[in-house]
């Protein structure tokens, strides 16, 4: 058992309990790991990396989703210095560290004495919830793609990808995995979009999905047709979906100084119950 802290340990099938009940104190703002979790039953040949729990007493107060994605579950303090002192024994694995400010920043403050500076930090990024179907009226023309919009869609998620994060989803040959995971969200009928002669104007996907919420991402409008209101109708559209067979809550975060992204989700009905940080390399 890992224990390079006297309350760290390496989560295993065993603990999914204690993992479910710990996400389900902030089931929405924890979705991913939650998600996480259930796909994986907390095996690290499924995860991809491993789950750290943070005990005290026994009991498990915090977690760390470690894989692709380094993500905290309700760590204060010792956990966060914990959690920082087992991902800076090993070379950073990790694309993104991202969760709740107030846990991720001080763990950034951490990690970044060891790992360096990140590529870029994304500070204040407002995380936004619905609960109910929009007032905007949705657009008729958003559906769930099939298999058969994979060639169509592809283009758009890796405009989409480059434009956010800054470098193409498929840089070092990561064609393949990304048009593999595009397939995935698709057969999940987790993927939305609005297509024209055979070409996307408007598309997003649900990432991750718990019996108590789901998370949006990849949020996109073909650039020649920005201004139209197919981001506003659109995202309508999406909430209106997902609520009705993916999860009742409907959220996701955004980029502070993303003011047109903003703007939508405002019109659409979003409000914000937390405050995000995210740190890529």
């Amino acid at each position: 058992m890992l224990r390079t802290h006297h309350g760290l340990h390496l989560l295993g099938p065993a603990d999914l309990p204690d993992m479910e009940e710990l996400t389900a104190r902030d089931p929405v703002v924890n979705v991913f790991a939650d998600y996480r979790a259930r796909l994986t039953r907390l095996d690290p040949r499924w995860l991809g990396g491993e789950v750290w729990g943070y005990r005290v007493d026994g009991q498990l107060v915090a977690a760390c989703h470690a894989a692709a994605n380094l993500v905290p579950v309700n760590a204060d303090l010792d956990a966060v210095r914990a959690f920082a002192e087992r991902a800076a024994s090993a070379p950073r694995r990790c694309a993104t560290l991202v969760g709740p400010a107030d846990q991720v920043d001080p763990m950034w403050d951490l990690l970044s004495q060891s790992w360096g500076p990140g590529r870029e930090v994304r500070r204040h990024q407002p995380h936004l919830e619905m609960r109910t179907r929009s007032a905007v009226a949705a657009d008729p023309l958003v559906r769930r793609t099939t298999a058969e919009d994979l060639e169509a869609l592809y283009p758009a998620c890796v405009a989409m990808y480059t434009e956010e994060v800054g470098v193409s989803p498929e840089a070092g040959g990561g064609a393949t995995l990304y048009r593999a995971r595009i397939a995935q969200l698709i057969a999940k009928g987790w993927s939305y979009a609005r297509i024209e002669d055979g070409r996307v104007v408007f598309k997003a996907e649900v990432a991750a999905a718990s019996p108590y919420a789901c998370q949006v991402q990849g949020v996109w409008v073909a650039p020649e047709r920005r201004g139209e209101g197919l981001a506003t109708a659109g995202m309508a559209a999406v909430v209106d979906l997902a609520l009705a067979d993916v999860a009742p809550v409907v959220s996701l975060y955004v980029n502070e100084h993303n003011t047109p992204a903003r703007r939508v989700y405002e019109r659409v009905g979003f409000t914000q119950t937390a405050e995000f940080t995210t740190v890529m390399f």
